[in-house]
This record gives C-alpha cells, sequence and structure tokens, in this order.
C-alpha cells in the first residue's frame, strides 16, 4: 500500500530544492497512522537559512491552508520567521499568522513586537499585515496595542493601509465593545476620507459598530454618492445599502401623494355614509395643508448616481441598487430596474433564486413593471425545482384578464412534468389563478376536474385540494363535481386527497344526499387502516349525516363514533367523545347539544389563496432576513419615510472662500477669453499645477479634484476634461512655442537659447514667474504633468509687475487662433525630424523671447502640432538593426516560410494606442509564396489588432519587412492569430516585453518630482541591487536601461541619480524610473507608476539588464 496522494503532494513537491525525501512507509498514509513525523521537512526548511528555502516551504503552508487542510501544527516554526528580512517570506508568514493567530494566541503574544516594528515598515504591504495580524489575535490584553495600531493606520499615507484599518475596527469592537467611542472617533475620521479603496471599507465599520449615528453620514453623504461609481463591488454593496437606510430617514416618500388617494379609496368603499359625509371636511382639509411634492436634490443625486450601477457584472451590486429604486424611488421610475434583473436570471442558479425571491415580493406590489418581460419567467425543464416553483409564483403575480389564457397554457404544459413537486406547484397555481380572476374561474375548474382522471396519483390528489377550496366559491352550481368526486375515493390513496373529498362530502351532503350515506358505509369498512387526517373527517362527516339525515345514518354514525372511541391516537379518542355529547342527547348533555347542527353545519368563508410573498416587503428587499421571511441577527429594520422633511442644510459641506472665488473666476474668465490665450504660451502647464493645488487636493488617486457640492464639481471636472485632451503629452518647454512662430524661427530661437548658456537663467526665471502670474488670472484649470514655478514666497513687486504686463497685452487685442490641437495629418506632415536636431534633449529653459512672440507668428503656424510623437528623441530609440528579433515562425515549421518580428519603436500612424511590431517574411523555398495576410485573431478581453496589408507575392529568397498594430491594454498577455498564406494557415503568437509597452515622454526635473510625488505608495515598487565595473559608465547605464524599456532620460542635477520618463502606449499610464548609484556600485532602483504590474515586471527587466 502505497502514501496517500495527499500526503504525497504535500511531501514530495520539490526535492530539488534540498528537503529531505522520504520513503513509502506502508503505514504514513493509513488511516489509523498517528504521523508523528508529518511536516517534519517543512520544519527543517523554516528552520534553515536559505531564504529560498523558507519561501518554499511557505507557499507549500499557504497552498495547504487554501486546500482546506489544516497547518496548524507549523505554527511555531513559522512564527519564528516573523521578523525575516525577505520581503516575499515575510508577507507569507503574515498570511499565516491571519488564519492561525486566533486558534494560538499564546504563540502569537510573543511575536507582538514584531507585529509593533511592522507597522513602522516602509512597505505598505508588511504595515498592512501586521495591523491584520495584530487585529487577529483576539486576547483583551493587547486592546490597548491595537486601539493605539489602528489610530495610526488611519492617519497611514498609503490608502490601502486606511483601508487595513477600517477593517480591524469590527474586530476590535467585537473583542471590546467599551472601546465604541474611540472607534466612533476613528470611523469619523476615515469616512472622511477621500479615496475610494476606503469608502467601503469604513462604511462596512460603521454599519458594524454604530449604524445608529446617522449624523456622521450627513456631511459625507454627497462625497459617498458621487464616489459610488469608482468603489470597489462589495463595498458598493455596503454604500448603497446604507444609504438606503439614510434616505428613509432624511428625505419624504415620493409616492406619498399616490398612497394618499389610494387610503382615500380604502375609506370610501369601506365605510358608511355617514362616516364619510363626517370625515370629508378632515380630509379635504389635510389634502389643502399638503404640499406638492417636490423631490430633494440629494434624493435625486442618489437615485441618479447609483443608475449606472444597474449595468454591474455583479449581482450583489444590481440586486442592491435594484432594491433602493423600489424602496426609495417614484412609482414612474422603478420599472428601470425590471431589465436588469431579468438579466440576473441568465446567472446561476444560486443567483436566481436570490433574485426570484425578492421579483416575487417585487411583483405584488409593482406588477405591470415585470409584464413586459413575462417570457423570461417561462420555465425550461433544466431549471432546478425551487427556481421551477419562485417561476410559477411571478407567473401567477403576473397573471391578468389579458395574459391569463397565455399563463394557463404554459401551466398546462408544466403539469405533464416529470418533477410531481413543480407539477403540484402547477396545480395550486392554476387555483390562485383562479381565485384571483373570476372570469377564467369555470375554465380552471374544468380543467382540474380532468386532471382527476390523471394516471398520476399525486397530480389527481394536488387537484382534489385545489378544486375543494374553489367549489367553496360556489357549491350549490357544481355538485356534479362533488358526485364526480365521491366516485373517486375508492381509487385515491393520498390521505390529504381523501380527507379532503370527505370534508365536502360532508360540508355539502344536502347537495348530495344519496351519496353521503354510501361513502360514510363504505369508510366505516376501512376505518382502522385509515391514517388519522381521514379518521378525524370520518367521524366529521359521521356527524354531519347524523344531524341531516338521522334516519339513515343514525346506527352507523353511533359505530364509527364507537370505533374512534378506542382508537390509538388521543386525538381521535378525545374527538369521538366531544362528538356524541354533542349530537346524541342524554340526561347529562349540556346546553350545546341544541346548537349542534349550528356548531356543525354553519357557514364557512372561502379560502383566500394568497402568496407566501404577500408580507415580505416589511423586510428590506435583498436582506437574508428577506430570504428567510424571518428576520436575522444584525437584520437593522428599514426606517418608515418621516413625515416632515429633516433640515438638508446638514448635508452642506463648508468650502473655504478662497476656493470659491478662484472658481467663479476661472468660470467667468473661461467665457470671457478666447481658447488659447496670448499668455498662455510658455507657463500654461505652471498655471495648471497652481489652479489644482487652489482648487483643492480633494482627490487623492488624482481623478480630479471632487468638490463636494454636486453641481459645481462636475462642471470642473468637464472644465479640465477638455483642456487636458488639448494639452496632453505635450512637453512645457515646447507648449509655448506651439503657437507662435514659424518653422525657421523656432528654430532660431531654439539656437540661440542654446548658445546663451547659464548667464540667461536668471533672466528667464523671472520671465517665467511673471507669465506664472499672468496665466493664473487668464487661463482656465488645466490637469496635466505640469511644474510649480509659482511660490508662496513671491514678492508684491512681482505682481505689480506682472498686472502691468497684462495691462500691455490687453491693448494689444489678440485675435484668437485655431486650436492648434486639431491639426490634421496633412499640416504635420511638412515637419521633418531633420529639421528638429536641436531638439533630442529636452530644453528646461524657456526662451525669454517667447512670451513676447509677435500675434502675426501665431497666423504663420496655425495647424502646427509639436507633440510627443514628432519629438521623440532620436538617441533615446535604438534603430532596427539593433533591435532584438524574436522567432514568429520557424523556417521548418512553417515549410520554408521563416517570419521574425521586433518592436521598432516607433509610433504605430493609424492608431496612437497601439504598439508598432515590424514583421520580417523571408520566402527559403524554390516555389512562390502568395497571399500573405492575417486572419482569425483570438485576442483576451479589450485587445486589438490593426493587420498589415496583405503581401501579393513573396519570390523565392525574397525578404519583405511590413508593419502592424497591436493593442496589448498595457498587459504582457499573448495576441494569438492566424498567418495564412494561399495554402496553408499557422497559428502564431506575439507577447511583448513589459519594457515595450511604453513609449518615452519629455520632461522637466520638476515636473518629474511632482509626479513623482502623486504615485506613491502602492504606485510605487523599490529594489536593492549592485551594480557590476561595467555598468557604472554613464553610457553604459543610460543603453542598458533604455534598451529594456522604451523610456526617455529626463534631465536630473544630481550626478548619482538616473532618471527616465514614459508612458504606457494604451492607457497613457506614466512610468517614472529612478536609479540611484551609491559607493560602491550599491544602486536602487524605484519605478512609480498606476500600473502596479507593469512597474513590478519592469524592475526585474531593468534589474536583469543592468546586472548581466
Amino acid at each position: 500500500m502505497s502514501a496517500s496522494p495527499a500526503y504525497n503532494e504535500e511531501k514530495g513537491g520539490s526535492s530539488s530544492l534540498g528537503e529531505p525525501e522520504y520513503g513509502h512507509d506502508p503505514a504514513s498514509g493509513g488511516i489509523f497512522s498517528s504521523d508523528y513525523k508529518r511536516h517534519d521537512d517543512l520544519k527543517e526548511m523554516l528552520d534553515g537559512n536559505k531564504d529560498s528555502l523558507k519561501l518554499e516551504a511557505m507557499k507549500r503552508i499557504v497552498a495547504m491552508i487554501a486546500r482546506g487542510k489544516n497547518a496548524s501544527d507549523l505554527f511555531p516554526a513559522v512564527v519564528k520567521n516573523v521578523a525575516c528580512k525577505n520581503l516575499e517570506v515575510k508577507k507569507l508568514v503574515y498570511v499565516y499568522l491571519v488564519r492561525y493567530a486566533e486558534e494560538q494566541q499564546d504563540l502569537a503574544l510573543l511575536s507582538i513586537s514584531t507585529f509593533q516594528r511592522g507597522l513602522k515598515d516602509p512597505n505598505q504591504l508588511i504595515r498592512a499585515s501586521a495591523l491584520r495580524v495584530l487585529s487577529s489575535i483576539r486576547v483583551t490584553i493587547i486592546v490597548p496595542i491595537m486601539m493605539l495600531a489602528i489610530k495610526e493606520a488611519a492617519s497611514d499615507m498609503s490608502p490601502y493601509v486606511r483601508k487595513t484599518a477600517a477593517h480591524a475596527i469590527p474586530k476590535l469592537y467585537s473583542l471590546d465593545p467599551d472601546q465604541k467611542d474611540q472607534l466612533i472617533e476613528v470611523i469619523e475620521k476615515l469616512l472622511s476620507d477621500k479615496t475610494t479603496l476606503v469608502a467601503g471599507s469604513v462604511v462596512m465599520a460603521f454599519e458594524e459598530v454604530c449604524p445608529e449615528r446617522i449624523d456622521l453620514i450627513h456631511k459625507n453623504y454627497r462625497k459617498l454618492c458621487n464616489l459610488l461609481i469608482d468603489v470597489e463591488e462589495w463595498g458598493q454593496v455596503v454604500i448603497i445599502n446604507m444609504l438606503t437606510r439614510y434616505a428613509r430617514t432624511q428625505f419624504l416618500n415620493p409616492n406619498q401623494n399616490e398612497s394618499l388617494l389610494e387610503e382615500n379609496t380604502e375609506k370610501e368603499f369601506y365605510g358608511s355614509d355617514e362616516e364619510d359625509s363626517k370625515g370629508e371636511k378632515e380630509e379635504s382639509a389635510s389634502l389643502v395643508k399638503r404640499k406638492p411634492y417636490v423631490m430633494d436634490p440629494d434624493h435625486r443625486l442618489l437615485l441618479r448616481n447609483t443608475k449606472p450601477l444597474l449595468q454591474s457584472r455583479n449581482a450583489a451590486v444590481v440586486m442592491a441598487v435594484a432594491q433602493l429604486y423600489f424602496h426609495l424611488a417614484p412609482k414612474a421610475e422603478v420599472g428601470v430596474i425590471a431589465k436588469a434583473l431579468v438579466r440576473l436570471l441568465r446567472s446561476h442558479s444560486e443567483v436566481q433564486y436570490v433574485v426570484l425571491q425578492n421579483v416575487a415580493t417585487m411583483t405584488i406590489k409593482r406588477r405591470g413593471m415585470f409584464e413586459p418581460h413575462l417570457k423570461s419567467f417561462y420555465i425550461r425543464s433544466t431549471d432546478p425545482t425551487q427556481i421551477k416553483v419562485l417561476k410559477l409564483e411571478v407567473l401567477t403575480n403576473l397573471a391578468n384578464e389579458t395574459n391569463i389564457s397565455i399563463i394557463l397554457r404554459e401551466f398546462q404544459t408544466y403539469i405533464r412534468s416529470v418533477d410531481k413537486d413543480f407539477v403540484a406547484a402547477t396545480i395550486q397555481a392554476i387555483g390562485r389563478c383562479a381565485t384571483n380572476i373570476g372570469e377564467v374561474r369555470d375554465t380552471c375548474l374544468n380543467g382540474l376536474v380532468q386532471l382527476l382522471s390523471n394516471r398520476d396519483e399525486l397530480v389527481v390528489a394536488e387537484s382534489v385540494v385545489v378544486i375543494k377550496k374553489l367549489l367553496q366559491m360556489q357549491p350549490s352550481q357544481h355538485s356534479d363535481i362533488i358526485k364526480h368526486m365521491a366516485k373517486l375515493i375508492d381509487n385515491i390513496q393520498v390521505p390529504m386527497a381523501r380527507a379532503s373529498i370527505l370534508w365536502l362530502i360532508g360540508e355539502y351532503c344536502e347537495h348530495v344526499p344519496k351519496i353521503a350515506p354510501d361513502v360514510l358505509r363504505k369508510m366505516a369498512k376501512s376505518f382502522t387502516n385509515e391514517e388519522d387526517i381521514v379518521k378525524l373527517q370520518i367521524t366529521n362527516l359521521a356527524a354531519k349525516l347524523y344531524l341531516t339525515n338521522h334516519k339513515q345514518t343514525k346506527l352507523l354514525a353511533q359505530y364509527v363514533l364507537n370505533l374512534a372511541k378506542y382508537d390509538q391516537n388521543y386525538d381521535i379518542r378525545d374527538r369521538a367523545r366531544f362528538i356524541r355529547q354533542l349530537i346524541i342527547p342524554t340526561e347529562k348533555s349540556g346546553v350545546l347539544s341544541k346548537y349542534a347542527r349550528k356548531l356543525f353545519l354553519a357557514q364557512k368563508p372561502a379560502p383566500v389563496l394568497e402568496s407566501p410573498f404577500k408580507d415580505r416587503d416589511h423586510f428590506q428587499l435583498g436582506s437574508l432576513s428577506h430570504l428567510l421571511n424571518a428576520k436575522a441577527s444584525g437584520y437593522q429594520e428599514l426606517p418608515n419615510w418621516p413625515e416632515v422633511a429633516p433640515d438638508p442644510s446638514v448635508r452642506n459641506v463648508e468650502i473655504p472662500e478662497w476656493t470659491k472665488c478662484s472658481a467663479r473666476e476661472k468660470r467667468k474668465e473661461k467665457a470671457e477669453k478666447p481658447f488659447y490665450s496670448d499668455s498662455e504660451g510658455e507657463s500654461g502647464r505652471t498655471e495648471s499645477a497652481d489652479s489644482e493645488t487652489e482648487s483643492g487636493s480633494e482627490s487623492e488617486s488624482g481623478s480630479g479634484s471632487k468638490s463636494e457640492s454636486g453641481s459645481e464639481s462636475e462642471e470642473e471636472e468637464e472644465d479640465e476634461e477638455e483642456e487636458e485632451e488639448e494639452c496632453e503629452g505635450e512637453p512645457e518647454s515646447k507648449k509655448g512655442q506651439k503657437t507662435k512662430g514659424s518653422k525657421s524661427k523656432i528654430q532660431q530661437r531654439i539656437l540661440e537659447s542654446a548658445e546663451s548658456g547659464q548667464s540667461e537663467t536668471e533672466e528667464h526665471t523671472k520671465v517665467k514667474k511673471k507669465e506664472v502670474k499672468q496665466s493664473s488670472e487668464s487661463s482656465s484649470e488645466e490637469e496635466s504633468p505640469s511644474e510649480e514655478s509659482s511660490s508662496e514666497s513671491e514678492s508684491s513687486e512681482e505682481e505689480e509687475e506682472s498686472k502691468s504686463d497684462n495691462e500691455k497685452k490687453k491693448n494689444k487685442k489678440p485675435s484668437s487662433p485655431k486650436p492648434v490641437a486639431k491639426s490634421t495629418a496633412k499640416d504635420s506632415e511638412h515637419i521633418s525630424l531633420l529639421d528638429l536636431d536641436d531638439f533630442s534633449s529636452p530644453a528646461t529653459k524657456p526662451t525669454s523671447s517667447a512670451s513676447y512672440t509677435s500675434i502675426s507668428l501665431v497666423t504663420d503656424l496655425e495647424g502646427l502640432s509639436l507633440n510627443d510623437s514628432l519629438l521623440t528623441p532620436t538617441a533615446v530609440s535604438p534603430t532596427f538593426s539593433n533591435m532584438k528579433m524574436y522567432e514568429l515562425l520557424h523556417r521548418i515549421t512553417g515549410e520554408g516560410l521563416s517570419v521574425e518580428y521586433c518592436f521598432n519603436r516607433q509610433p504605430f500612424t493609424s492608431d496612437p494606442q497601439m504598439v508598432a511590431v515590424q514583421i520580417q517574411f523571408t520566402n527559403n523555398t524554390g516555389t512562390e509564396v502568395k497571399n500573405l495576410h492575417i486572419s482569425e485573431p483570438k485576442l483576451q478581453s479589450g485587445m486589438r489588432i490593426h493587420p498589415f496589408q496583405e503581401i501579393e507575392s513573396l519570390t523565392p529568397g525574397e525578404t519583405v519587412t511590413v508593419t502592424m498594430g497591436i493593442d496589448f491594454c498595457d498587459s504582457t498577455q499573448a495576441a494569438n492569430f492566424q498567418l495564412c498564406t494561399h495554402t496553408r494557415k499557422f497559428y502564431v503568437s506575439i507577447q511583448p516585453p513589459v519594457g515595450e509597452l511604453t513609449a518615452p515622454m519629455f520632461m522637466s526635473e520638476n515636473e518629474f518630482k511632482k509626479e513623482q510625488g502623486k504615485l506613491t505608495g502602492m504606485s510605487e515598487i523599490t529594489e536593492k541591487l549592485t551594480l557590476p565595473p561595467t555598468c557604472q559608465n554613464d553610457h553604459v547605464l543610460v543603453q542598458r536601461v533604455t534598451s529594456a524599456a522604451n523610456l526617455s532620460r529626463v534631465p536630473c542635477g544630481a550626478d548619482n541619480e538616473y532618471r527616465f520618463a514614459g508612458r504606457t502606449v494604451s492607457s497613457s499610464s506614466l512610468v517614472l524610473v529612478t536609479l540611484l548609484i551609491k559607493n560602491g556600485g550599491a544602486s536602487q532602483l524605484t519605478i512609480n507608476s498606476e500600473k502596479m504590474v507593469i512597474g513590478t515586471m519592469m524592475v526585474k527587466d531593468i534589474i536583469q539588464a543592468l546586472t548581466h
């Protein structure tokens, strides 16, 4: 017997790494083995000195946990490595400790000092992991330490750490509820966080700790509404549910007028004439007092910002928005959720079950909402039984006079199903339709009677039960049906059906006076063999016949009562004694015997067949309580609408006066000034930085400052986006020259500025400061990589000078030039890279003449655009001969056709978001190859291909080079496609190195520092390396970095620091690389980028290029 497979997986995964090998002990994998040597190899690896072995051991341990296996016995060995210097090992140790810290609290407490040091670690992942482990140790003695750690993490620079702090708050609260007041302070602080990463987590903590503190939400309400679209999916669910409860306490019912009218109609229907005449004046007075409903703007903001989430891919988000609209939206607007919910019915059966539960509740009050989607609720044969039953419920709720014929036709098909539970539910649904719609009652009854002849006993039994309920509505008209059912008593064996027939015969025995006694005779024979429910109905039938047909049934009734008197079931015995005393008068009989007939044969109301979902809407839709139809622990009741609207000013957020003034002035000046003002030349980007800081750095994620006052923020964001599109990607030093001067004058000015040297630095700086002041007054806000040249320490004299300059420029009355950003390709063709030799290195100093260029030069350069694609430094981009060639198709596989490709690092003219790939075809055969083209690309989501033009023929020995474009969507996933000739098809794929996904970008030193400051935290990756002696030369360093990644060098004042900048081709996300060289070749490589995956991969590639 060999070891079990699971044991082998754990023990023998990586013997090549040096851990001990284990033989196949016959008892090692047995069921009864104590397995005392279990995990010894992992313990040895963890106790060793090699980080590679520790990392491999931790990977295997985490994999065991992921498979659900118990690894708690390794806790001592793992916890010893909590202080390991290797970052990857430390991360995995923290993952393990989060899982087992609660079980092994004593050992975890020994490492508290290490966790506290981890909270100060420069790496945000380590800080967050340390806090997560600390909050997982469920010991009250460390509550003060946890509280201190949470408070510090709530103020952390990294949003990821702040998010972890929000997750730790409910853990601490469950451990020590006395800390509630301090935790509420932390929650209040985190609620004001403007990062989308934190929003969902802190609202979850708010819901767990202090859901009653609605006052904490007031100031953050509008911010949460505006951030909602960018929050992670599970955060969206939590925020939407919280905002639903908040809105029910702060806004008026949008359907209050309709509900009032409904109440009035009910009163008129049920009330007497006297009551109506008395209440008319009061009702009219209340209607006059009630003002017409006007929706609160914040109420509308919530509905407007949640509506796009109906298209979310996450079913929980769609369900959350649906319940919000159902509970908060005006009746006329609720219909928008129907299509989204119907879309979810194509999902998994579990999702369908929850959605149908909620749809069934909605269809009771808002039937018209789902009527257009009736066919979406038709039942498929593959649906599980519970889904079928819920769809039946929805179809029954949607039934009305217009569609009942279609629905009944569907039901007839369902009755033939093999699923007996489903058939029974269908018959009950037919009964409900007959009850609700009087026009089809007879049709349904006749259909159910036909089912009585069905071969399936369960179908017949369920039909009898439903017919019994329907007959109670009009018994006199259906005596034939009662007779027909009496004949079935011999064949039907289902107890409930037999009991229903006996009840019907006893209740309406006057309509079948000849058949009823005979049925009692038959039942008396089989009384002892019947089920309890049938015996009770036999005794009832005997009592009713004794009272209505005393002569024929007296002895028979006494016989049945005697049998029941000695039955094993005490209920039947008690019933028999009670009935005997009631219907057979004796000397001891009481007064009740006189009223026996009235007791047994009283008129009974017909049963009302109602939906089981009728009263479920008092639970919040989408909640567990609604699903179970019972209040679950932790459920928070949905508040009732207020009678009077609370003060809406509590949601107003005070904005500093200087922010308001600057926003107004910017909008006014944008309306007055031309598209490109004269002072926008050199300082356009500088002004954008100033205006960005002035308008408040409200958004830490860099998505544009969002003012919390709704409409103003939307206008400002639109302005920023428009100007960003115009100005994106242009170097600052060239932007002023974009609209001034002809091509020859540009070259002349550049040469002059190059010759002037450093002697003009002070003069240029002064001119630049003046222009910054001018542009801050005249141009509107821009959001682009810019240089902050203006400072708070500028003197008042310079301000006066700038004002005088502005007045001079206004006197000139410049004509507004056309937008240069929209120049055509035809115009740009006249500019050759040969004419721009002086642009090879980015100029960091603007020329003083740039801002005073004559206005006539503007018209000379209309349509001229000097963007990044034209200014790509030729020194940085290697030529095709130096580029690395990759094999796409080997000549043997391609039957003589060999194909190679390279990334030529030139912009792809057809689409700037695509990477240009140069492909070289060589015909090594003796025959001609024809019709070379691309077909059937199989791409990942979002990727695109722009194929090359078809090569009609390739003669023997000929080589042809073509270029195609591929949009890799900033990922290194391969683009797969077919390379076709006139005879064959070859499957090939192109996978880009990460360095080829970027394009070089010009940047000044200040711009680089500013953008690098924005991309910190999770957007920053730092690694240490040691440079070999051969790679400590400036030229070699730059060449190796630029060969590994398509970047351009950024000027830097320090001798030991090298900076490179670029943008990803697809999404134009910044990639900033900094190489800091220390003594002895020790270096530090830092990459800042929003695209963390690209940054991580690029770090490895650049290190490999520098060290090998």
